[in-house]
């Protein structure tokens, strides 16, 4: 069972979201508040799976909210669920350690796959705003994010090995810990190490924070 934690303002919206939730299988709406400073609280007593995150909050804005959780409680998953899709928001939300990001016109199947992907360790980004991630990872210098076009692994600074380089490259295009084993034929418990290793070296915390320093280094 996954214990959710919902941080939302807008109540009716977060009155829907949680009948959606409630009738999800293999899915506990642990507790819902409306502030950001509440959902901390909520975050140390309750330490829920993921947190369905709004960025829009009355007292602390969501990235700050997502920071000051992760900074106490990393392993908590943090799904953002905002209808804001600028650039600025998407990548401070990246660096303040969200495992995923999802727009609030998703549907509610989306939503509850997004939950789980995060859950497992996978990173979401919403369809509607990947290819903007993406190209501006991927465009030369036409902002602090991005980095010109390199080879893979030239700038590799962080001691990682070409199995690992491998498997990072299969984190950034989204595969979980057995498919990356069956794309590398070896085994989910080599893989696991691997990608621990991967978040170790490049001191983060999540699969999608990897997968972000990984483009923005040129290291796939």
């Amino acid at each position: 069972m996954i214990n959710v934690l919902l941080v939302e303002d807008h109540e009716l919206f977060r009155m829907g979201l949680a009948m959606v939730l409630s009738k999800a299988e293999d899915i506990n709406l642990s507790s819902e508040v409306a502030k950001g400073l509440d959902g901390i609280k909520k975050a140390r007593e309750l330490s829920p799976d993921v947190i369905l995150m709004d960025l829009g909050l009355p007292d602390i804005d969501g990235i700050e909210t997502t920071q000051r959780i992760k900074e106490f409680n990393p392993d908590i998953k943090i799904l953002i669920l905002t209808s804001r899709n600028g650039e600025n928001d998407v990548f401070e939300a990246f660096k303040a350690g969200a495992d995923g990001y999802i727009m609030k016109g998703a549907t509610p199947e989306q939503t509850i796959t997004a939950i789980k992907s995060v859950y497992e360790g996978v990173g979401w980004i919403d369809p509607s705003i990947a290819k903007m991630v993406f190209s501006a990872l991927q465009k030369p210098s036409a902002s602090n994010i991005s980095q010109p076009e390199v080879t893979k692994g030239s700038n590799n600074s962080y001691g990682l090995t070409e199995r690992e380089l491998d498997v990072l490259s299969l984190m950034v295009e989204g595969l979980t810990n057995p498919e990356i084993a069956d794309k590398l034929i070896i085994s989910r418990a080599t893989a696991k190490a691997h990608v621990h290793s991967i978040l170790q070296k490049l001191c983060v915390t999540t699969r999608t924070q990897a997968s972000y320093t990984a483009m923005k280094e040129g290291l796939v």
